[in-house]
Protein backbone atom coordinates (compact mmCIF):
# COMPACT_ATOMS: atom_id res chain seq x y z
CA UNK A 1 0.00 0.00 0.00
CA UNK A 2 2.78 2.45 0.91
CA UNK A 3 4.20 2.11 -2.63
CA UNK A 4 0.90 3.42 -3.99
CA UNK A 5 0.90 6.56 -1.83
CA UNK A 6 2.87 8.74 -4.30
CA UNK A 7 0.49 7.79 -7.11
CA UNK A 8 -2.59 8.37 -4.97
CA UNK A 9 -1.21 11.74 -3.88
CA UNK A 10 -0.53 12.71 -7.51
CA UNK A 11 -4.03 11.63 -8.56
CA UNK A 12 -5.52 13.73 -5.76
CA UNK A 13 -3.43 16.77 -6.74
CA UNK A 14 -4.40 16.46 -10.40
CA UNK A 15 -8.06 16.18 -9.42
CA UNK A 16 -7.83 19.32 -7.29
CA UNK A 17 -6.09 21.19 -10.11
CA UNK A 18 -8.80 20.18 -12.59
CA UNK A 19 -11.49 21.45 -10.21
CA UNK A 20 -9.54 24.69 -9.68
CA UNK A 21 -9.35 25.33 -13.44
CA UNK A 22 -13.07 24.63 -13.82
CA UNK A 23 -13.90 26.95 -10.91
CA UNK A 24 -11.71 29.83 -12.11
CA UNK A 25 -13.03 29.63 -15.66
CA UNK A 26 -16.63 29.83 -14.44
CA UNK A 27 -15.95 32.73 -12.10
CA UNK A 28 -13.99 34.80 -14.63
CA UNK A 29 -16.64 34.11 -17.24
CA UNK A 30 -19.19 35.65 -14.86
CA UNK A 31 -16.91 38.56 -13.95
CA UNK A 32 -16.12 39.67 -17.49
CA UNK A 33 -19.05 38.24 -19.51
CA UNK A 34 -16.79 36.07 -21.65
CA UNK A 35 -17.33 32.43 -22.60
CA UNK A 36 -16.22 30.08 -19.84
CA UNK A 37 -14.70 27.83 -22.53
CA UNK A 38 -12.21 30.59 -23.43
CA UNK A 39 -11.14 31.00 -19.80
CA UNK A 40 -11.02 27.23 -19.36
CA UNK A 41 -8.40 26.96 -22.10
CA UNK A 42 -6.49 30.00 -20.84
CA UNK A 43 -6.23 28.67 -17.27
CA UNK A 44 -5.59 25.09 -18.41
CA UNK A 45 -2.74 26.19 -20.67
CA UNK A 46 -1.25 28.46 -18.02
CA UNK A 47 -1.36 25.72 -15.39
CA UNK A 48 0.05 23.12 -17.77
CA UNK A 49 2.97 25.36 -18.77
CA UNK A 50 3.76 26.28 -15.17
CA UNK A 51 3.72 22.70 -13.87
CA UNK A 52 5.61 21.40 -16.91
CA UNK A 53 8.24 24.10 -16.44
CA UNK A 54 8.71 23.30 -12.75
CA UNK A 55 9.05 19.56 -13.43
CA UNK A 56 11.38 20.19 -16.37
CA UNK A 57 13.74 22.18 -14.17
CA UNK A 58 13.60 19.60 -11.37
CA UNK A 59 14.44 16.74 -13.72
CA UNK A 60 16.71 18.39 -16.29
CA UNK A 61 18.99 20.25 -13.84
CA UNK A 62 19.29 22.94 -16.52
CA UNK A 63 22.02 25.57 -16.10
CA UNK A 64 21.62 27.92 -19.08
CA UNK A 65 19.60 31.05 -19.88
CA UNK A 66 16.68 28.99 -21.17
CA UNK A 67 16.55 27.12 -17.87
CA UNK A 68 16.60 30.40 -15.92
CA UNK A 69 13.68 31.75 -17.95
CA UNK A 70 11.62 28.57 -17.76
CA UNK A 71 12.24 28.12 -14.04
CA UNK A 72 11.49 31.68 -12.97
CA UNK A 73 8.51 32.26 -15.25
CA UNK A 74 6.88 28.92 -14.44
CA UNK A 75 7.50 29.10 -10.68
CA UNK A 76 6.26 32.67 -10.36
CA UNK A 77 3.31 31.83 -12.62
CA UNK A 78 2.39 28.89 -10.41
CA UNK A 79 2.44 31.17 -7.38
CA UNK A 80 0.20 33.68 -9.15
CA UNK A 81 -2.32 30.95 -9.98
CA UNK A 82 -2.42 29.80 -6.34
CA UNK A 83 -2.97 33.36 -5.14
CA UNK A 84 -5.59 33.97 -7.83
CA UNK A 85 -7.53 30.91 -6.73
CA UNK A 86 -7.52 31.97 -3.08
CA UNK A 87 -8.52 35.58 -3.84
CA UNK A 88 -11.35 34.40 -6.08
CA UNK A 89 -12.69 32.16 -3.30
CA UNK A 90 -12.57 35.07 -0.84
CA UNK A 91 -14.42 37.26 -3.37
CA UNK A 92 -17.13 34.61 -3.63
CA UNK A 93 -17.59 34.64 0.14
CA UNK A 94 -17.74 38.44 0.18
CA UNK A 95 -20.41 38.38 -2.51
CA UNK A 96 -22.87 36.96 0.02
CA UNK A 97 -22.51 40.09 2.17
CA UNK A 98 -21.77 42.81 -0.39
CA UNK A 99 -23.73 42.88 -3.64
CA UNK A 100 -21.75 44.49 -6.48
CA UNK A 101 -21.67 44.08 -10.22
CA UNK A 102 -19.61 41.03 -11.19
CA UNK A 103 -17.05 43.13 -13.11
CA UNK A 104 -16.17 45.02 -9.92
CA UNK A 105 -15.39 41.75 -8.21
CA UNK A 106 -13.34 40.69 -11.22
CA UNK A 107 -11.26 43.86 -11.13
CA UNK A 108 -10.84 43.54 -7.35
CA UNK A 109 -9.63 39.94 -7.76
CA UNK A 110 -7.06 40.92 -10.40
CA UNK A 111 -5.80 43.92 -8.39
CA UNK A 112 -5.57 41.91 -5.15
CA UNK A 113 -3.68 39.13 -6.91
CA UNK A 114 -1.13 41.61 -8.27
CA UNK A 115 -0.62 43.21 -4.85
CA UNK A 116 -0.28 39.87 -3.05
CA UNK A 117 2.14 38.60 -5.69
CA UNK A 118 4.39 41.64 -5.22
CA UNK A 119 4.17 41.29 -1.43
CA UNK A 120 4.86 37.54 -1.58
CA UNK A 121 7.99 38.07 -3.69
CA UNK A 122 9.24 40.77 -1.31
CA UNK A 123 8.40 38.77 1.81
CA UNK A 124 10.29 35.69 0.61
CA UNK A 125 13.45 37.78 0.30
CA UNK A 126 13.02 39.59 3.60
CA UNK A 127 14.85 37.23 5.95
CA UNK A 128 14.13 37.47 9.67
CA UNK A 129 16.42 36.41 12.50
CA UNK A 130 14.45 34.22 14.94
CA UNK A 131 15.99 34.11 18.45
CA UNK A 132 15.79 30.97 20.59
CA UNK A 133 17.34 30.23 24.00
CA UNK A 134 17.92 26.92 25.74
CA UNK A 135 19.66 25.81 28.91
CA UNK A 136 21.94 22.81 28.51
CA UNK A 137 23.49 20.76 31.27
CA UNK A 138 27.14 19.96 30.62
CA UNK A 139 27.93 23.39 29.18
CA UNK A 140 30.26 25.75 31.01
CA UNK A 141 30.18 28.56 28.42
CA UNK A 142 27.38 30.19 26.47
CA UNK A 143 27.32 28.99 22.85
CA UNK A 144 25.55 30.76 19.97
CA UNK A 145 24.66 28.96 16.74
CA UNK A 146 22.94 30.25 13.61
CA UNK A 147 20.78 27.84 11.61
CA UNK A 148 20.28 28.21 7.85
CA UNK A 149 17.89 25.84 6.12
CA UNK A 150 16.30 25.39 2.69
CA UNK A 151 18.12 28.24 0.97
CA UNK A 152 17.52 26.55 -2.42
CA UNK A 153 20.33 28.26 -4.31
CA UNK A 154 19.62 27.89 -8.01
CA UNK A 155 17.72 29.69 -10.73
CA UNK A 156 16.14 32.32 -8.45
CA UNK A 157 18.22 32.51 -5.28
CA UNK A 158 21.96 32.96 -5.68
CA UNK A 159 25.17 34.34 -4.23
CA UNK A 160 23.58 37.64 -3.15
CA UNK A 161 21.00 35.70 -1.15
CA UNK A 162 23.72 33.83 0.71
CA UNK A 163 25.65 37.06 1.25
CA UNK A 164 22.61 38.60 3.00
CA UNK A 165 22.38 35.59 5.33
CA UNK A 166 26.09 35.83 6.10
CA UNK A 167 25.83 39.57 6.83
CA UNK A 168 22.98 38.95 9.29
CA UNK A 169 25.01 36.17 10.90
CA UNK A 170 28.11 38.32 11.37
CA UNK A 171 26.06 40.87 13.31
CA UNK A 172 24.97 38.12 15.73
CA UNK A 173 28.54 37.13 16.66
CA UNK A 174 27.92 33.37 16.69
CA UNK A 175 30.24 30.46 17.50
CA UNK A 176 29.08 28.26 14.60
CA UNK A 177 26.66 28.01 11.69
CA UNK A 178 24.64 24.90 10.82
CA UNK A 179 22.90 24.32 7.47
CA UNK A 180 20.10 21.78 7.73
CA UNK A 181 19.80 20.80 4.08
CA UNK A 182 18.55 21.95 0.69
CA UNK A 183 21.35 24.47 0.29
CA UNK A 184 21.09 23.94 -3.48
CA UNK A 185 18.11 23.49 -5.78
CA UNK A 186 19.65 22.29 -9.03
CA UNK A 187 22.93 22.88 -10.83
CA UNK A 188 22.22 26.39 -12.11
CA UNK A 189 24.54 28.08 -9.59
CA UNK A 190 26.40 25.06 -8.28
CA UNK A 191 29.98 26.14 -7.72
CA UNK A 192 32.58 27.89 -5.58
CA UNK A 193 31.48 31.41 -6.53
CA UNK A 194 27.96 30.93 -5.18
CA UNK A 195 29.04 29.73 -1.73
CA UNK A 196 31.98 32.16 -1.48
CA UNK A 197 30.17 34.30 1.17
CA UNK A 198 30.32 31.35 3.57
CA UNK A 199 34.12 31.47 3.48
CA UNK A 200 34.02 34.85 5.22
CA UNK A 201 32.50 33.39 8.36
CA UNK A 202 35.29 32.98 10.91
CA UNK A 203 33.48 30.13 12.68
CA UNK A 204 32.86 26.45 11.86
CA UNK A 205 30.07 25.90 9.31
CA UNK A 206 28.40 22.46 9.37
CA UNK A 207 26.18 21.08 6.60
CA UNK A 208 23.83 18.11 6.22
CA UNK A 209 22.20 17.25 2.92
CA UNK A 210 18.52 17.62 2.09
CA UNK A 211 16.39 15.95 -0.54
CA UNK A 212 17.06 18.71 -3.12
CA UNK A 213 20.80 18.41 -2.52
CA UNK A 214 20.30 14.77 -3.41
CA UNK A 215 18.55 15.64 -6.69
CA UNK A 216 21.38 18.07 -7.50
CA UNK A 217 24.21 15.73 -6.56
CA UNK A 218 25.01 15.42 -2.87
CA UNK A 219 28.57 14.13 -3.37
CA UNK A 220 29.51 17.02 -5.64
CA UNK A 221 27.95 19.55 -3.25
CA UNK A 222 29.91 18.10 -0.33
CA UNK A 223 33.15 18.20 -2.35
CA UNK A 224 32.60 21.88 -3.18
CA UNK A 225 31.83 22.69 0.44
CA UNK A 226 34.88 20.83 1.78
CA UNK A 227 37.31 22.66 -0.45
CA UNK A 228 35.82 25.94 0.77
CA UNK A 229 36.24 25.08 4.44
CA UNK A 230 32.64 24.05 5.19
CA UNK A 231 32.20 20.78 7.12
CA UNK A 232 29.69 18.28 5.68
CA UNK A 233 28.50 15.82 8.32
CA UNK A 234 27.55 12.45 6.86
CA UNK A 235 26.25 10.25 9.67
CA UNK A 236 28.94 11.44 12.06
CA UNK A 237 29.58 13.51 15.17
CA UNK A 238 31.61 16.72 15.34
CA UNK A 239 32.60 18.53 18.52
CA UNK A 240 32.16 22.24 19.18
CA UNK A 241 33.77 22.65 22.57
CA UNK A 242 31.63 20.62 24.97
CA UNK A 243 28.82 20.34 22.41
CA UNK A 244 28.24 17.30 20.19
CA UNK A 245 27.01 18.20 16.67
CA UNK A 246 25.41 15.09 15.16
CA UNK A 247 24.82 15.27 11.39
CA UNK A 248 22.75 12.80 9.39
CA UNK A 249 22.32 12.36 5.65
CA UNK A 250 18.78 12.62 4.31
CA UNK A 251 17.21 9.32 5.34
CA UNK A 252 14.05 7.59 6.50
CA UNK A 253 13.13 7.32 10.16
CA UNK A 254 12.91 3.51 9.94
CA UNK A 255 12.13 0.72 7.51
CA UNK A 256 8.39 1.22 7.97
CA UNK A 257 8.59 4.83 6.71
CA UNK A 258 8.06 6.16 3.18
CA UNK A 259 9.50 9.18 1.42
CA UNK A 260 7.08 11.19 -0.70
CA UNK A 261 9.93 13.25 -2.17
CA UNK A 262 11.51 10.36 -4.14
CA UNK A 263 14.89 11.59 -2.95
CA UNK A 264 17.99 9.37 -3.28
CA UNK A 265 18.14 7.14 -0.21
CA UNK A 266 20.34 4.29 0.91
CA UNK A 267 19.63 1.50 3.40
CA UNK A 268 20.42 3.68 6.41
CA UNK A 269 17.65 4.85 8.71
CA UNK A 270 17.66 7.02 11.81
CA UNK A 271 16.73 3.95 13.82
CA UNK A 272 19.85 2.07 12.71
CA UNK A 273 22.37 4.93 12.39
CA UNK A 274 21.94 6.93 15.60
CA UNK A 275 22.79 4.09 18.04
CA UNK A 276 26.12 3.40 16.33
CA UNK A 277 27.47 6.97 16.34
CA UNK A 278 28.72 6.83 19.92
CA UNK A 279 26.71 9.82 21.10
CA UNK A 280 27.54 10.48 24.77
CA UNK A 281 24.33 10.98 26.71
CA UNK A 282 26.14 12.82 29.52
CA UNK A 283 27.24 15.58 27.12
CA UNK A 284 24.99 18.16 25.40
CA UNK A 285 24.07 17.31 21.82
CA UNK A 286 22.40 18.83 18.77
CA UNK A 287 21.09 16.69 15.91
CA UNK A 288 21.01 18.05 12.35
CA UNK A 289 18.67 16.27 9.96
CA UNK A 290 16.81 17.88 7.09
CA UNK A 291 13.43 16.23 7.57
CA UNK A 292 11.83 16.53 11.06
CA UNK A 293 11.10 12.82 11.46
CA UNK A 294 12.35 10.02 13.70
CA UNK A 295 12.08 12.18 16.80
CA UNK A 296 11.59 9.12 18.98
CA UNK A 297 14.96 7.73 17.80
CA UNK A 298 16.65 11.06 18.46
CA UNK A 299 15.20 11.06 21.96
CA UNK A 300 16.36 7.48 22.58
CA UNK A 301 19.88 8.50 21.51
CA UNK A 302 19.92 11.25 24.14
CA UNK A 303 19.65 14.23 21.75
CA UNK A 304 18.94 17.49 23.53
CA UNK A 305 18.04 19.64 20.50
CA UNK A 306 16.93 18.47 17.05
CA UNK A 307 17.25 21.06 14.26
CA UNK A 308 15.46 20.48 10.94
CA UNK A 309 13.75 22.25 8.05
CA UNK A 310 12.20 20.75 4.90
CA UNK A 311 8.57 21.77 5.47
CA UNK A 312 8.89 25.50 4.60
CA UNK A 313 5.87 25.71 6.95
CA UNK A 314 3.83 25.42 3.75
CA UNK A 315 5.35 28.64 2.32
CA UNK A 316 2.12 29.86 0.69
CA UNK A 317 -1.43 29.93 2.04
CA UNK A 318 -3.43 27.61 1.84
CA UNK A 319 -0.54 25.12 1.61
CA UNK A 320 0.36 26.38 5.09
CA UNK A 321 -2.86 24.82 6.38
CA UNK A 322 -2.33 21.58 4.44
CA UNK A 323 1.22 21.29 5.79
CA UNK A 324 0.03 21.60 9.37
CA UNK A 325 -2.10 18.48 8.79
CA UNK A 326 0.64 16.49 7.02
CA UNK A 327 3.66 17.20 9.21
CA UNK A 328 3.63 16.34 12.89
CA UNK A 329 6.44 18.86 13.31
CA UNK A 330 5.67 21.62 10.82
CA UNK A 331 7.28 24.82 12.10
CA UNK A 332 8.66 26.29 15.28
CA UNK A 333 9.52 24.70 18.61
CA UNK A 334 8.29 21.36 19.98
CA UNK A 335 9.17 19.05 22.86
CA UNK A 336 9.30 15.25 22.84
CA UNK A 337 10.08 13.73 26.24
CA UNK A 338 12.73 16.36 26.89
CA UNK A 339 14.18 16.49 23.38
CA UNK A 340 13.54 19.94 21.90
CA UNK A 341 12.72 20.03 18.18
CA UNK A 342 12.98 23.19 16.13
CA UNK A 343 11.73 23.22 12.53
CA UNK A 344 12.86 26.20 10.47
CA UNK A 345 10.49 27.79 7.97
CA UNK A 346 13.47 28.02 5.62
CA UNK A 347 15.84 30.74 4.47
CA UNK A 348 14.72 30.67 0.82
CA UNK A 349 11.88 29.05 -1.09
CA UNK A 350 11.03 26.20 -3.44
CA UNK A 351 8.85 26.60 -6.51
CA UNK A 352 7.16 30.00 -6.31
CA UNK A 353 9.73 32.43 -4.82
CA UNK A 354 6.96 33.83 -2.64
CA UNK A 355 5.78 33.59 0.95
CA UNK A 356 2.27 34.30 2.23
CA UNK A 357 1.54 33.36 5.82
CA UNK A 358 5.17 32.37 6.47
CA UNK A 359 8.54 34.11 6.70
CA UNK A 360 12.04 33.38 5.46
CA UNK A 361 14.25 32.96 8.50
CA UNK A 362 17.60 32.15 9.97
CA UNK A 363 17.53 31.00 13.58
CA UNK A 364 19.81 32.38 16.29
CA UNK A 365 20.12 29.66 18.94
CA UNK A 366 21.67 30.62 22.25
CA UNK A 367 22.69 27.73 24.52
CA UNK A 368 23.20 28.73 28.14
CA UNK A 369 24.95 26.66 30.83
CA UNK A 370 22.70 25.21 33.50
CA UNK A 371 23.06 26.83 36.91
CA UNK A 372 24.94 24.80 39.50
Amino acid sequence: MKNLLPFLAMALILGILALAVFYLSRRFSAYFSVSSKAFYWIFSLALFLCITGVFYIMRANSTGLFGHLVSNISSIGLGILIILLMVTMVADLMHFAIKLKPIYYGLAVVASTVLLTVYGLWNAGNTKVIPLEFTFGGLTNQTKIMQFSDVHLGHYWGRNTLQELVDLTKKADVDAVVITGDLFDGRARLGDETIEPLTHLDVPVYFVQGNHDGYTGAKEIKDILRRNGIIPLSNEVAHLGELQIVGLDYMLADNNSTDMMNAPLDSNTMQTVLPRLGIKTDKPSILLHHNPIGVEYANAAGIDLYLAGHTHAGQLFPITWINSKIFRYNKGLYDYNGTKIYVSQGSGSFGPPMRLGTSSEITLITLNPASN
